[in-house]
């Protein structure tokens, strides 16, 4: 699989983030896994997107949601400091290299962000007199700096630049000699290797043959193809394949087909910041399952070379004692022969014989085969220790013992090896479990890896207020201040919805739509519970406060004579229908609907959604680490494949259902 964007891709992912971006506001910035950036963004039509930036490598817009991590490393800081509420002035590629730049600003204050796609990559940002402020990394090279505070330089041009190539500069490719052309292409246009036999292909000019062997038809073959090439990028009316092997394995990615995957199967994608999308996250996925994967056979590895390493010391454990064995078997077999020779030797000794006499009459008898001298091997005077041969095997014999106790510790030799053996299976039974769970581990790390990050959630129009589903089903909103009540009255109130509010000043309006059904008084308690919790008496503590329902008809912006209302305050006429004493608890759990999610509201409406839920009261617990703890909880009740997940909702996910800041678990 291609691992970084070629100069071709990235002229048409400029110009497709251009027609897409272009305006944008950046809200928010994170760093993932050290190279990848995540812009946040809300683009002129209202759409909220996800630019994935990964240097040295891609540049897209990405649908996935990804892990944040807890604490944004400095770069990211430095970034959100400069970047987060700038606008999107403008993608470019610098002089087709493989360099985006994207250029920002707020007022009037420019940055542009600087993204190599080259070697390493690198991530720069640059301030508008071209001093580099912050960088992903920081270098010093033989051609230029990346520095803080030096002046930004780009790098060495690799070439002549496809876009500005004549006729006449393409000639120079003779120069190259002997060197095949799919070679003097890449060096003279400073393109890939790839796209070089692409302009070869539709030339019809074979990639080994010598430059300087290129005639002018040849030439003039190849720059029609450069030409080609360009105005298919330029143009932009792309057709965006992902190219696949028979074998089902995706191969390649880029804005249209290409004559070199012309015998691969092509998966067209209507947009090249999908198919980027998609290609990249499959091979991040797989490079992720991969990189697991060889760490696990290092682990395996290290723990099958200690297993060979026991096996063989159990081989030669059981020989040893084997041996031992056999040697106290086999002086039993002699006792009596062995037994005299012994006294032989220290009687002779005693006698007052040297070693050198002792051992040459013993010799001799052996010559003539007189017994028990014909087992006599030799003496060991320094240990006191008489060597004999039986059957061609040699043996100790200790001279201060008996025939009997030197085969008797010859056995407890055996047994004291023997003893080790039973410690060294159980290390060998451990060590193998050790592999089997490394594999099973193993296993389960790599499927885990392999599953694709989730798709982002695409946030519903009502999640800008507050909100929940009743038990019946209807939907419930309310609004977060007073702006989103003007919001809400002015352009979500319909004629048959209900209207609710708190009998007390610091309460929401709260909607029920109806979408023409009538509720019962199940989804009117629970959107008068809903808007009691989320008034002022959450923050005052109150147990219980009054809370009144009207049609919409009732609901008016129009004060009496020469009063005024302040936004997000409406004159209620008519008659009122009040639900008194309404308790102040809600509820907040996870749901499972193609991915976690959180909701909260009433105790009743939320159990019919999920049974994993935490009841919350008015308190003085902060809502972060009220947030905290409810998580905890809800990881708790889950399913153990479940646990990790939740433990990664973000914490704010969980305070926006929390009232005015505060709480306490019930």
């Amino acid at each position: 699989m291609k691992e970084q964007m070629s100069s071709f891709d990235i002229a048409a992912i400029v110009a497709e983030l251009n027609g897409i971006i272009k305006g944008s506001r950046i809200t928010k910035i994170y760093q993932i896994d050290g190279k990848i950036l995540l812009l946040n963004l809300h683009s002129p039509k209202g759409e909220n997107l996800q630019l994935l930036i990964e240097a040295g490598k891609r540049i897209h817009l990405t649908s996935y949601d990804f892990e944040k991590p807890k604490k944004p490393p400095n770069f990211c800081m430095a970034l959100r400091k400069y970047l987060e509420n700038c606008v999107i002035r403008e993608v470019t590629q610098y002089d087709f290299e493989r360099i985006v730049e994207v250029t920002v600003g707020r007022g009037d204050q420019n940055y542009r962000l600087i993204i190599e796609m080259f070697d390493n990559g690198n991530i720069i940002l640059v301030n508008h007199e071209n001093k580099i402020l912050h960088a992903l990394s920081y270098r010093r090279m033989k051609d230029r700096n990346i520095l803080r505070g030096e002046e930004f330089k780009y790098p060495p041009q690799r070439g002549i630049s496809p876009k500005n190539i004549s006729r006449e500069h393409l000639s120079e490719i003779r120069n190259f000699g002997q060197l095949e052309v799919v070679k003097g292409l890449t060096r003279l246009l400073g393109i890939g290797g790839f796209y070089a036999e692409e302009i070869l292909l539709a030339a019809g000019v074979d990639k080994s043959k010598a430059c300087s062997l290129l005639s002018e038809e040849d030439l003039n073959g190849i720059f029609r193809g450069v030409k080609d090439l360009m105005l298919r990028v330029e143009r932009g009316n792309y057709e965006p394949c992902i190219f696949v092997s028979k074998e089902g394995n995706w191969v390649d990615v880029a804005p249209f087909p290409l004559k070199k995957y012309s015998d691969l199967n092509v998966q067209r994608v209507e947009s090249f910041n999908r198919a980027l999308d998609e290609y990249y996250t499959k091979f991040s996925v797989s490079l992720r399952a991969k990189k697991i994967e060889d760490v696990a056979k290092q682990e395996i590895a290290n723990l099958e070379k200690i297993l060979d390493g026991q096996r063989k010391s159990l081989r030669e454990l059981r020989d040893k004692a084997d041996a031992y064995r056999r040697v106290g078997d086999t002086i039993y077999s002699h006792l009596y022969e062995l037994d005299s020779l012994l006294k032989r030797v220290i009687s002779e000794k005693k006698m007052g014989r040297s070693w050198d006499e002792i051992t040459r009459v013993l010799l001799e008898e052996k010559q003539n085969l007189i017994s028990p001298s014909i087992y006599f091997a030799s003496l060991k005077p320094e240990n006191l220790t008489l060597q004999v041969s039986i059957n061609g095997q040699i043996i100790d014999l200790n001279l201060k013992m008996s025939a009997q106790q030197n085969a008797a510790e010859y056995y407890e030799m055996a047994k004291k090896v023997e003893s080790k053996i039973s410690g060294l299976e159980e290390a060998i039974k451990q060590t193998m479990a050790k592999i089997e769970e490394a594999k099973m581990k193993a296993g389960e790390k790599i499927r885990e890896a392999l599953k694709p990050p989730s798709i982002k959630r695409r946030k519903e129009w009502f999640e800008k207020f507050r909100w929940f589903f009743s038990s019946e089903g209807f939907l419930v909103i309310g609004g977060r201040d007073a702006a989103s009540n003007e919001v809400l009255i002015r352009k979500h109130m319909e004629n048959h919805d209900i209207v609710l509010h708190a009998d007390i000043a610091g309460s929401p309006f709260t909607i029920i739509k109806t979408q023409g059904r009538t509720p019962t008084e199940i989804t009117i308690n629970e959107a008068a519970q809903f808007t009691a919790s989320y008034s002022r008496a959450w923050r005052e503590q109150v147990s219980a406060v009054d809370v009144y329902w009207v049609k919409p008809e009732q609901v008016s912006k129009n004060p009496p004579s020469g009063e005024y209302l302040p936004k997000g305050s409406f004159m209620i006429y008519g008659a009122r229908n009040y639900i008194r004493n309404v308790p102040l608890e809600l509820s907040i759990g996870v749901k499972d609907d193609d991915g976690l999610r959180v909701i909260g509201g009433p105790t009743s409406a939320v159990s019919k959604q999920t049974s994993l839920y935490v009841r919350i009261f008015p308190g003085n617990t902060p809502s972060g680490k009220l947030a905290k703890e409810i998580r905890g909880m809800l990881a708790d009740m889950a399913a153990p494949e479940k646990r990790e997940e939740i433990l990664r909702i973000p914490l704010e996910d969980i305070q926006a259902f929390i009232p005015s800041g505060r709480g306490k678990i019930g």
